[in-house]
């Protein structure tokens, strides 16, 4: 049956159209996200639902999304997506945080411009009737320094239209290395020292709780002289409050706000103050960007609910449609891996170690990562998967830990997983051969090369004759077909394990039977979903 996707926001008539060219059943409603109560009533028949911003897909409605898979929200902010409780049931949240960089550049440019020259005062005046020529006395771009606070996406962009209006840059931003600096052609300072040294700061980073109010009261009152300000990222990066008072004093000479800390903005303390220009979350309004972020959004819907390629997800690492192709494999190994230490595993789990060899560790580890947990958590929830496992482990205080190495023995990679207990240290790992089929090749140290069916027995017990007799014939009176049978020693007359892969599940009796001969340490059944 073909994946279901409600659209309940405005969306363009052509990313309708790209969920139908790929196969997808796409119920349009664009007005359906405003009444909360009929959403809550359709939601539990889709598989993923696309949005703007006037869908609140609240913890309420996404317990009530029973199928739900995938949340893609056609822009950047994703305040009315409930990332947590989404988490938790498994659906991955997307946005499109490369539609509207160019948009929002632009935007930022704009409103330094508007500011710089007064335009937006110096129109109203003119349309008033008004010729107050000498009112309005601005100042040049050129040559002026520009504080740029984060200097991701967006933030270069605005670097680079800045560079070409022949203004020098220099930018603060944890993230931003030497080289990147050198390469988009900015200085690298400290935030004290942009402060002291820019003409106009513009910031382009996003809310967090390392940024809320970065241009605090105290970071304000450090800036130079007659600076201008402009924000047209997020709110809350400014304290509006201490702004106003120091437009009012002449310390700051102008301020150009697209975002505000609470939105809609109706009454806000910049409001009506002379050379404050305000515009209502403009950043991402043209033709254009819309355009952009809608055809994104259904292209990377399409591409998660037909292929599991993952891109922009907020709660989940991404996987390109390219590595979900060669991938494939081995996240189904890590899960397998992850599954059958969680079914042989009784204890708590305290840690989680993963260990990836040669080809294993060249690929997107998180994603793996997430697989192994996702594994793991299955065999005591079936209402998990890579996006909530993670979410379940962190709130269990399950520690996660992976290592990486080269090629160091006879596969080309592998993986291995060591769950740890109070009691016990246990650890199995596994490669994908060159059939694509992923094998188990090593449980408790012990190798082995053992083909990974949908229902399998797993026994320990000493290396002694008798038990290969013994297990066939068990299984045979039980109407049990074995497809493959795999053992494996530590030493001569040492520890022995079985692995068996059989055509149905084993049946209680055939357990208690093969307990009750005394020759087997354990006898466990397992199963995995192929």
């Amino acid at each position: 049956m073909a994946p279901r996707v409600l659209i309940s926001d405005k969306l363009s008539e052509a990313a309708v159209q790209i969920f139908r060219d790929r196969g997808i059943d796409v119920d349009f409603q664009p007005d359906l996200g405003k009444d909360k109560d009929k959403l809550l009533e359709v939601i539990g028949q889709y598989d993923g639902l696309a949005i703007r911003s006037a869908t609140k897909a609240t913890e309420k409605v996404i317990a009530a999304a029973t199928n739900l898979k995938v949340i893609g929200r056609a822009g950047i902010g994703v305040d009315n997506v409930d990332i947590p409780a989404a988490s938790k049931k498994g659906i991955i949240v997307m946005n499109t945080p490369f539609g509207n960089m160019i948009t929002t550049a632009e935007h930022a440019v704009a409103m330094m411009f508007a500011v710089a020259r007064q335009i937006p005062e110096a129109s109203a005046s003119t349309h008033a009737g008004k010729w107050e020529k000498s009112r309005f006395m601005g100042v040049e771009l050129t040559g002026k320094t520009l504080g740029v606070i984060g200097a991701g996406n967006i933030g270069s962009i605005v670097c680079a239209r800045a560079l070409g209006l022949k203004m020098k840059v220099v930018a603060y931003d944890p993230f931003l290395s030497e080289e990147r600096a050198t390469e988009i052609g900015v200085e690298k300072v400290e935030l004290e020292d942009l402060l002291k040294r820019a003409d106009f700061i513009t910031l382009h980073v996003p809310f967090t709780e390392h940024t809320r109010n970065i241009l605090s009261r105290e970071n304000l009152g450090k800036t130079k002289k007659g600076v201008r300000i402009i924000n047209c990222a997020r709110g809350g990066l400014v304290d509006e409050a201490a702004l106003a008072d120091m437009l009012k004093s002449g310390h700051i000479a102008g301020a150009a706000f697209d975002v505000f800390a609470e939105e809609p903005a109706k009454d806000n303390p910049l409001f009506n103050l002379p050379n404050v220009v305000c515009t209502p979350h403009l950043g991402a309004a043209t033709t254009e960007a819309q355009e952009n972020v809608a055809l994104q959004v259904a292209e990377q819907m399409s591409d998660y609910l037909l292929t599991g390629a993952v891109q922009n997800a907020l709660n989940m690492p991404s996987v390109t449609a390219e590595e979900a192709k060669i991938m494939g494999p081995w996240i189904k190994l890590s899960g397998h891996l992850g599954n059958f230490i969680g079914q042989m595993t009784d204890e708590p789990i305290t840690a989680i170690n993963i260990l990836f060899d040669g080809e294993a560790s060249e690929m997107n580890l998180s994603a793996l990562t997430s697989s192994v947990v996702a594994g793991i958590m299955k065999a005591t929830s079936q209402d998990v998967n890579m996006v909530s496992a993670p979410v379940i482990a962190k709130e269990r205080g399950i520690r996660i830990s992976t290592t990486k190495q080269d090629q160091s023995g006879a596969f080309e990679g592998y993986i291995k997983v060591t769950v740890v207990t109070p009691k016990r240290e246990r650890s199995i790992a596994g490669t994908v051969f060159s059939d694509g089929k992923p094998r188990f090749i090593q449980i408790k140290g012990i190798n082995i090369d053992a083909e990974i069916g949908a229902h399998m027995v797993y026994t320990t017990n000493k290396d002694q004759p008798g038990i290969i007799g013994t297990l066939g014939t068990t299984l045979g009176r039980n109407g049990v077909n074995i497809a493959n049978f795999t053992l494996g020693r530590s030493a001569a007359t040492g520890e022995a394990i079985a692995l068996l892969y059989i055509d149905e599940a084993l049946p209680a009796e055939a357990i208690e039977e093969l307990t009750g001969t005394g020759l087997f340490g354990q006898v466990k059944p397992l199963s995995f979903d192929i």
